[in-house]
């Protein structure tokens, strides 16, 4: 990989005074560049506020940025490697540093951006991003956070870790706890979130002696983290509406959520397949064809695009590698929600002391005040 430039060819953000700056990967997508600044612009014209600090070759972002007509609202950081998904996390942190993914996280770890935003190789991406960050004090692992489509008001359930690492202990899991509860309070506005600890089963004596452990510890926080705490959960609670936030590793999060994503493009798949069976069954998809669009959206694995990297200092949203723009846009509008929320600075206090309070209440609960 080649050598990083001393300084970026464009320093100059020219984001007005009070923007949502957010620092994008425009190289690491199965779908290349082109999908990327496509969700880019479907996200400038969302939020107005929005600034893009954009990674990659200069002359092909250059070219497809103006095309959208979004120059004035982005700012292209040179950077010709690229990581692959085929690249190991090994290898991007001995020689990446003039990839495209590097850089984005640099604009974080330099306060120019609030958040990062890749669809890159999420090993590597975890590497960097704990090398150019850093851990939050007292986080041992890293987890990554998904929106599970659920039958909540706010319409999804948080799970972690969703695969950050394979491993996790009591403290860990009790750790998860406490940053899927900041991040329920911040990401869906919940003031009381209820935490579940996924097992084989409900009853206590069931599961593998860490989980017997973090039951107790997590239910003996519920009080002073101001999170309610219902216990083990099981697969099939996942989507309901007993919980808000899902505790596990980042093994079996990451199986389920591959799994939950594979079983609604089947479901999706086949239901598509008999509607156009017979011409009796067409008719009846053109009568119920507002309900089916509703359908369609509602199980779309691209609304929910975007896992969070939680206990680092910055954040970061991990978009699917085969996201397109729609994918892309829903990741940078989670990653603008947040950063409207001083999410980072409520995790950072969360993780940095017992919870006390009202230190990571929703903005709306904070007038005037510390929102930290």
């Amino acid at each position: 990989m080649p050598t990083a430039p001393d300084q970026p060819l464009h320093t100059d953000t020219s984001a007005d005074a009070g923007a949502i700056v957010i620092s994008v990967d425009a190289m690491g997508g199965d779908l290349g560049p082109a999908a990327v600044v496509a969700g880019i612009a479907d996200s400038a014209a969302k939020n107005p506020a929005l600034h893009f600090i954009v990674h990659g070759p200069e002359a092909q972002l250059g070219a497809l940025i103006a095309a959208r007509g979004i120059a004035e609202r982005c700012t292209i950081r040179h950077a010709e490697g690229v990581v692959s998904m085929q690249d190991k996390p090994s290898q991007v942190m001995r020689s990446g540093q003039a990839t495209s993914m590097w850089s984005t996280i640099e604009s974080v770890r330099n306060h120019e951006a609030t958040v990062a935003v890749s669809c890159g190789n999420t090993g590597a991406l975890m590497a960097v991003s704990m090398i150019r960050l850093r851990k939050l004090p007292g986080v041992n692992r890293p987890a990554i956070a998904c929106l599970w489509p659920s039958r909540n008001a706010s319409g999804f359930n948080v799970m972690l870790d969703c695969g950050a690492d394979i491993k996790a202990d009591a403290p860990d899991l009790m750790q998860y706890a406490l940053m899927g509860t900041s991040y329920a309070r911040n990401g869906l506005g919940l003031a009381r979130p209820r935490i579940g600890l996924l097992n084989v089963g409900t009853e206590d004596h069931k599961g593998r002696a860490e989980l017997k452990a973090a039951h107790e510890l997590i239910a003996a926080a519920a009080e002073a983290g101001q999170f309610d705490y219902v216990g083990f959960v099981e697969g099939g609670d996942l989507p309901s509406d007993r919980v808000d936030v899902i505790v596990t590793d980042g093994f079996t999060g990451n199986i389920a959520l591959k799994t939950g994503e594979g079983t609604a493009k089947l479901i999706a798949d086949f239901l598509s397949d008999s509607l156009r069976s017979t011409w009796r069954s067409k008719l009846g998809a053109l009568l119920a064809m507002g309900a089916l669009r509703h359908l369609k959206a509602r199980i779309d694995p691209r609304r929910v695009n975007g896992g969070i990297f939680l206990g680092l200092n910055g954040t970061v949203v991990k978009s699917h590698g085969s996201a397109d723009a729609t994918g892309v846009s829903a990741a940078i509008g989670l990653a603008s929600q947040l950063a409207q929320s001083g999410f980072q600075d409520r995790l950072a206090a969360r993780d940095a002391s017992v919870p006390q309070s009202g230190q990571d209440a929703p903005l709306g609960e904070i007038e005037g005040g510390n929102h930290s």
